[in-house]
């Protein structure tokens, strides 16, 4: 039986492990869940060779050396309409009201079987823009991106895991400066992740200093120099780790498929650059259980159990595209035509410790490209193979395929190979971010990347939807202090990503990506004193060495961390920054932001507090919700939440949620996230009108009374400061126009004209 720690056990049984509609546990052990994914894999071999190959594929997953990808684990032999796809990109949002909302009701419905999803938004037309025939100016595309924000949520509530989402815009795009700074707001669009389209053009204006053209249809709307635009790009991430860079002209130009699609989205982390209905599945080499003798003189990775490892691992990401459910048609037509998948690996930093060399290093380069390269030749060749004896992906063309650029760069006998044989699948390589999937596999670092951190603090999601925290050390450490002893200093090829420039971080993902087909999800941590100038500089490095995108991570006020130090191993030193392992890999949407929780806080004699009185419009009796407060380190914040109503309809679970928000709230920390929560839930039978506003739910309503709370004691930030004064002090005068604040954005903005009230800060109008 498989001997892992705790964390790696716990995260088996609750994401991993197959159990019946009554919770009972249908895999009795890790090797189990194996058996399961390997017999359904091995289901659509021939009948004769069937026993053989999941035998095969069971051997590959054992001990953990190759790790499909979660959805593959988790749904594969399960009977449940899922898709094992991680990977996809919606469709081009025409620019019209009706085929928006269609494709809204495609991402619920790919989001509803699990599915990760990209858009490109920048087919919809700029805020401002006329709407021919109805006299209007269109709202703009940030606003459709909030309406997706609010679908992911809602699908979110239904199921365990987090909605995860990419948003791109074209750096020519009218509303790109906005899109560059939506999350500065730290409370929007947290479902997404985004990215701006960086072409080549633009980087050659940025070197040179030209102007640059911000256009649509055909109608220029503003120039301005491309470094002020990249300059903005720069600062926003620099501030809070948004957007990323997508640099979509190289992505298109080394496509194996340049011939038959066109890309401009990825997947949620990145890694997967699509075309419209665009999909891939994923799975990981782990590389850190290939290392002979660990820590000795002469280790080194087995190359030969490599090879063989990649050409299973083809085969059984090859059969997963037979086997699994999809969520929609096209997505089927589009895997099924191309036959797209994303090999990788992970455990790299681990594996390179093992071996004794630094990350970054020269070294460690020499190794990763030597590894890589096996990688992807061995990936090549058993596609070869795949082809010959199943046939090629449909839409290939040997001549096209054949000359393309990334194709050029193959070893002359791969090339040979595809020539003779054709292949079977269109792109090959990938490396995804892995954060769960590693941790199950006894923690081993994720991707590509370095160690976080060698002891560290997770917060774990419970099947009751509570957080525990666990203690986690990093798997190349504790194989250290077994081979080596528990007094050992480590050596200096220990470091981790707090102790990393940038430079090794850009370095190390240019290596990989000369042999990897897709593109990599690699976050560059950074330190939080790092000046702005040498900031800039590493976006520019990562295109000038060949990278497809780049993001990265500086500790901020606005962005949460998906893990914390909690102290360094050895040697002894001061308590490490709080930063994340990635900034925007699929796990930060699965765990959220972590505070490190202490005890609860113990409650004084007295506490001061308020109560307000929300009416629900449907309900015939109002509800008196008190909060009060204590004081903390200087600063007053909310310690607990009662909730008073003689409707005998909402006590049960009014008295439920008062214990739990109480509970929160009593643990300290940032809990401003129980505010986004209770405004994210929306009332299926629908919300109501209050105070000039749609309210989605009462749950809402009353998340909007613990935020006005929370501002008014000082524990939030007020967005605009007039919203605490007293209603007759909310009037300003333009001239002799009386401004009044709006219901939408809370600004003094609200002007009066022939019978209609209009926003002069949000745009919002409302006549009557």
């Amino acid at each position: 039986m498989t001997q892992v720690a705790p964390i790696s056990q716990q995260i088996w049984d609750m994401k991993y492990r197959l159990k019946s509609p009554s919770g009972e546990a249908v895999d009795k052990t890790i090797e189990d869940s194996w058996r399961r994914v390997a017999e359904a894999l091995a289901s659509v071999e021939d009948p004769s060779s069937r026993d053989s190959w999941k035998d095969r594929f069971y051997e590959a997953m054992s001990d953990f050396r190759f790790l499909p990808a979660g959805r593959i684990l988790s749904g594969s032999g399960t009977n449940r309409k899922v898709t094992l796809f991680n990977c996809f990109v919606m469709g081009n949002i025409p620019d019209d009201i009706g085929g928006i909302f269609e494709h809204l009701k495609e991402a619920a419905i790919t989001m509803q079987q699990g599915g990760g999803i990209g858009y490109d938004f920048s087919s919809l037309r700029p805020k401002g823009a006329p709407v021919k025939g109805v006299g209007a100016d269109a709202s703009g595309p940030l606003s459709f991106m909030d309406v997706w924000d609010a679908m992911c949520r809602t699908i979110m509530s239904a199921g365990s895991r987090r909605g995860a989402m990419m948003a791109t815009m074209r750096c020519d795009h009218p509303d790109i400066e906005a899109f560059i700074d939506a999350k500065r707001d730290a409370g929007r669009l947290r479902m997404f992740n985004l990215s701006v389209l960086v072409s080549d053009a633009f980087m050659a204006a940025v070197r040179s200093d030209n102007a640059w053209e911000l256009s649509f249809g055909g109608v220029v709307y503003k120039s301005l120099p491309a470094r002020e635009l990249w300059n903005k790009i720069m600062r926003a991430t620099y501030s809070f780790a948004e957007p990323g860079v997508i640099f979509i002209d190289r992505i298109n130009r080394l496509n194996n498929l340049w011939y038959c699609e066109d890309i401009h989205a990825t997947n949620p982390c990145g890694e997967q650059p699509l075309p419209p209905y665009g999909v891939c599945l994923l799975g990981s080499i782990n590389l850190s259980r290939l290392i002979d003798r660990p820590f000795e003189d002469g280790a080194k990775l087995d190359l030969a159990q490599l090879a063989a490892l990649v050409r299973t691992a083809v085969r059984m990401m090859d059969n997963v595209i037979e086997v699994s459910n999809y969520p929609l048609p096209q997505h089927k037509t589009e895997a099924q035509s191309k036959r797209r998948i994303g090999l990788g690996v992970t455990g790299l930093a681990d594996a390179l410790i093992l071996c004794g060399a630094r990350y970054g290093g020269r070294e460690a380069i020499r190794l990763t490209e030597q590894w890589l390269s096996i990688v992807r030749r061995e990936a090549y060749l058993a596609s070869t193979e795949l082809a010959r004896e199943k046939g090629v992906f449909p839409l290939y063309d040997a001549e096209k395929f054949l000359a393309g650029e990334n194709i050029l760069g193959l070893d002359a006998d791969v090339q040979d190979a595809i020539r003779e044989n054709g292949i079977r699948n269109a792109l090959l390589t990938s490396i995804a971010p892995t954060g769960t999937i590693s941790l199950f596999a006894d923690n081993v670092s994720s991707g590509l990347e370095p160690v976080f951190s060698f002891s560290y603090t997770r917060n774990l999601m419970m099947p009751d939807g509570t957080r525990r925290e666990e203690e986690v050390s990093d798997y190349a450490l504790r194989l250290f202090r077994r081979v080596r002893g528990e007094d050992t200093p480590l050596p200096d090829y220990f470091v981790d990503a707090q102790t990393l420039s940038p430079s090794d971080h850009v370095t190390m993902q240019a290596a990989v990506q000369k042999y990897i087909d897709s593109s990599i999800s690699k976050t560059i941590n950074v330190a939080e004193s790092i000046d702005f100038e040498q900031f800039k500089d590493v976006y520019l490095q990562a295109y000038e060495l060949g990278c497809k995108g780049c993001t990265t991570y500086r500790p901020n006020d606005v962005t949460g961390a998906v893990l914390e130090v909690r102290k360094p191993v050895d040697p002894p030193q001061a308590e490490l920054p709080l930063e994340p392992l990635q900034a925007r890999p699929q796990d930060a949407f699965e765990a959220g932001a972590i505070i490190h929780l202490t005890q609860p806080l113990n409650r004084p004699e007295e506490l001061p507090g308020a109560t307000y009185k929300v009416r629900w419009p449907e309900s015939d009796h109002a509800m008196y919700i008190t909060l009060n407060d204590i004081v903390q380190d200087g600063r007053r914040r909310p310690f607990e939440v009662f909730i008073n109503s003689k409707n005998m309809d909402h006590f049960a679970w009014t008295v439920a949620l008062t214990r739990m928000i109480s509970a929160v709230f009593r643990r300290g920390g940032d809990v401003s996230f129980v505010v986004e929560e209770l405004k994210a839930v929306f009332d299926p039978r629908g919300g109501q009108w209050m105070g000039g506003r749609y309210v989605p739910s009462l749950l809402a309503a009353i998340g909007d009374v613990i935020e006005r709370h929370m501002i008014n004691i000082g524990f939030l930030p007020n967005p605009a400061e007039e919203r605490a004064l007293p209603a007759e002090k909310q009037v300003v005068n333009l001239g002799h126009r009386p401004l009044r604040q709006c219901p939408k954005c809370g600004q003094p903005a609200l002007l009066r004209s022939e019978g209609c009230d209009s926003c002069t800060s949000c745009g919002y109008s409302k006549c009557g």
